[in-house]
């Protein structure tokens, strides 16, 4: 292989992968002085001179003439008379001397090994300026084509056909990519792996997630609206806190926009993520009942020592609460940064009955998918509408009747056991009533009879009123029993 050659395949080599001309020359250049020092000891007194773009390539080495019998005549840049007149005879000592020095001089393995160390320089140049592009856009957005997908990770080609991957973990789990997909992620972290840089994208962090809101939201962009935290659970759930700087903007309407225009996209984006937009404030308990929306908090007790909150609400609040496998609830503990506990409310007149009691008459995997989404107690399911319970478990329709049925009969054998409880009363009422109207009929023996069937009315008389009362308890009970429609 000549130079020409040589300097043309390296040139073609070097500009298919984007380097420029001056950073050319550079590894030109030191590459050939590396082969002058490895055959003359030095490269002081040689100049070498590259054109990339002809191919042309020259190297003199400049040496001055000193006397044959001279001790100078070992040096690097001296040469003996005799030998400088063998190059031209009108030298004369003191001259200074240009020798060319051609490629070949060098020998062949040297040639080959100059080609290879120019591919790796160049291969080494272009990992450093895939590392330092990178490195200095992570937590920024990027747009690349998905080259290939496997089952951990998924291959994606940027516009400078650099290599960037995606793993299964930093995928969204509805995410289904097929080759030659457009696809847009967030740059999560670069890492070095035996001198290689790998670029880690993600689509389920939440600086994506916040970058797709400064993409469609301008007020986040210029700084009007700043996101103070985000949270999510990809593909199911995401909490986003906001606050405005700006008294006359409004931080949620404008994040949603008209009729939801801006949030749509993201929507879209993310794969029908539902999106809590939150007003920030620096009132805790309020930015705990905001962060626990749908759900209507009661009341709440902090613990800033521990960073626990007790919160208390209504049954039919509290599986809105937790969400589906307790979603909502983790977001809201990780959004403000402290651990939430939920609690029912009491509620005197309601005798209520936890799920576990049904266990001979309900799978236990039917109890488990209703205390996934905070059902744990009979009155509390049947609080929550049919629909609601279907789409927030795994549960069918017809399964969701039978649990329906199954916790109403037994509330319904209580209240029948009462029922019979209170008729028995009522029987004992009755007859106390006749003992006294025959006491009435008789002389002195009926009276005696007569003042004992008095003693024992008084007693019977607050029975009956209780009665009623505990009558109109049954009713509130059973007029309880319906499911009633959760908040939304």
């Amino acid at each position: 292989m000549n130079s020409h050659e040589l300097i043309e395949s390296f040139g073609e080599f070097a500009r298919s992968k984007n380097i420029d001309r001056p950073t050319m020359m550079s590894i030109l250049d030191d590459v050939f002085r590396t082969m002058i020092r490895k055959k003359y000891d030095q490269d002081e007194n040689f100049d070498v001179i590259i054109n990339p773009d002809n191919g042309d390539l020259e190297i003199w080495r400049n040496r001055e003439i000193v006397d044959d019998n001279s001790e100078d005549i070992w040096d690097h840049d001296k040469i003996p008379l005799a030998e400088a007149q063998k190059i031209e005879p009108d030298f004369e000592v003191g001259e200074s001397v240009a020798e060319g020095v051609k490629l070949e001089d060098f020998g062949r393995r040297a040639v080959l090994m100059a080609r290879q160390t120019l591919i790796q320089r160049v291969k080494d140049l272009e990992r450093d300026n895939l590392y330092q592009k990178y490195k200095d856009q992570v937590g920024e957005i990027v747009t690349g084509e998905v080259y290939q997908v496997w089952s951990r990770e998924a291959l994606i080609m940027d516009k400078d056909d650099n290599e960037l991957v995606m793993p299964k973990g930093e995928q969204i789990p509805k995410d289904r990519f097929r080759k030659g997909d457009t696809v847009r992620a967030v740059v999560h972290r670069v890492e070095v792996i035996n001198g290689t840089p790998k670029i880690i994208l993600s689509r389920a962090a939440p600086a994506f997630l916040e970058r797709l809101f400064e993409l469609e939201v301008p007020e986040i962009y210029d700084g009007l609206i700043v996101i103070k935290n985000v949270v999510r659970e990809p593909g199911e759930r995401a909490k986003v806190a906001v606050e405005s700087y700006d008294e006359r903007i409004d931080p949620v309407g404008a994040c949603v926009g008209m009729k939801g225009s801006r949030i749509h996209p993201v929507v879209r984006e993310l794969e029908n993520e539902n999106i809590d937009i939150i007003n920030y404030t620096d009132n805790l308990e309020l930015y705990i009942a905001r962060a626990l929306s749908p759900a209507k908090v009661g009341s709440m007790k902090i613990n800033q020592e521990n960073g626990r909150v007790s919160v208390f609400m209504k049954p039919d609040q509290v599986s809105l609460a937790i969400g589906r496998g307790g979603a909502n609830i983790k977001l809201a503990s990780r959004l403000v940064g402290m651990e939430i506990d939920v609690f029912r409310e009491a509620i005197d007149y309601e005798e209520d009955i936890s799920l576990d009691e049904f266990q001979d008459e309900i799978e236990p995997w039917v109890l488990a998918e209703l205390k996934k989404i905070g059902l744990d107690t009979g009155r509390a399911v049947l609080a929550v509408k049919k629909d609601d319970i279907v789409r927030r478990t795994e549960l069918e329709e017809e399964m969701v009747d039978d649990v329906y049925r199954i916790i109403r009969q037994e509330f319904a054998d209580d209240e029948d056991l009462d029922e019979n409880s209170l008729e028995t009363a009522k029987n004992r009422v009755a007859a106390g009533k006749t003992a006294d109207a025959k006491a009435d009929a008789t002389d002195e023996e009926a009276a005696v009879t007569h003042a004992s069937a008095t003693e024992t009315a008084p007693e019977h008389t607050p029975l009956e009123t209780e009665v009623t009362n505990e009558n109109e308890a049954t009713t509130e009970e059973a007029g309880a029993s319906s499911p009633a429609e959760p908040a939304q």
